[in-house]
């Protein structure tokens, strides 16, 4: 990872190492690649500091913003799970405290062929999160996901992600995510004891974001091995 020159306008656009699984997998169509279609952008702000605003400059207020402006800027790297974590949203004017998801913290335990089911909300977003919440396990091997909506609503996002989970292979020794949407979650732990080992438990990460807010958690989940 390294720095872009922040004199100059670029573009530096990369696959993330989901982005290259799903196009070396073919998902969708019978040749690789076939499956992957980006239908959707985001953009986040995950590099500016926004405490180095200062309204009072000395040199007046077309310099507030000015050591903000000149942060570097990283290069795109492939890792999902640590870059855009603050993706850029539109809220209502006037608005002070920033949307946060509950339902989803600490610890979550699953046993072997258990379902464990998750219902976010977003506090301080009065929206409400109608295109639902994307769910990404960073270990698709520990456990199945299931999204589905509660009430009306569905997406074009959601759809999409339904296709590619039903062609999606997992294998006992890759670890992969895999996301789905929806505004209510069921994890079901595998009952595969290969992935155990000698260990007792193995463990995730689930990362909740609202698709509307932005708001975003992320907790961790360990599977229990069953008696065996």
């Amino acid at each position: 990872m390294g720095y872009l020159n922040n004199q100059i306008i670029t573009v530096d656009a990369i696959l993330t190492n989901k982005g290259r699984e799903l196009l070396a997998s073919g998902r969708g169509g019978e040749t690789a690649g076939a499956g992957f279609n980006i239908t959707q952008f985001a953009l986040s702000d995950d590099e500016v500091d926004y405490t180095l605003y200062n309204p009072t400059h000395p040199s007046g207020s077309a310099y507030y913003g000015e050591a903000i402006q000149n942060m570097p800027l990283m290069e795109a790297f492939p890792d999902e799970t640590q870059m855009m974590k603050y993706k850029l949203v539109t809220l209502d004017r006037g608005t002070q405290v920033m949307p946060y998801i509950n339902g989803v913290s600490g610890q979550q335990d699953l046993n072997q062929g258990q379902p464990l089911v998750i219902t976010p909300t977003t506090a301080n977003y009065s929206q409400g999160e109608t295109g639902g919440y994307s769910f990404t396990i960073s270990d698709v091997r520990i456990c199945s996901l299931n999204g589905g909506f509660m009430s009306n609503g569905t997406s074009e996002a959601a759809a999409a992600l339904n296709v590619q989970n039903t062609n999606q292979i997992i294998t006992n020794g890759t670890s992969v995510s895999q996301t789905v949407i929806g505004n209510v979650l069921t994890m079901t732990g595998t009952e595969n004891n290969i992935l155990f080992g000698t260990a007792t438990t193995i463990s995730a990460t689930l990362t909740v974001i609202g698709l509307g807010s932005g708001a975003r958690a992320q907790v961790p989940v360990v599977l229990f091995r069953g008696q065996s």
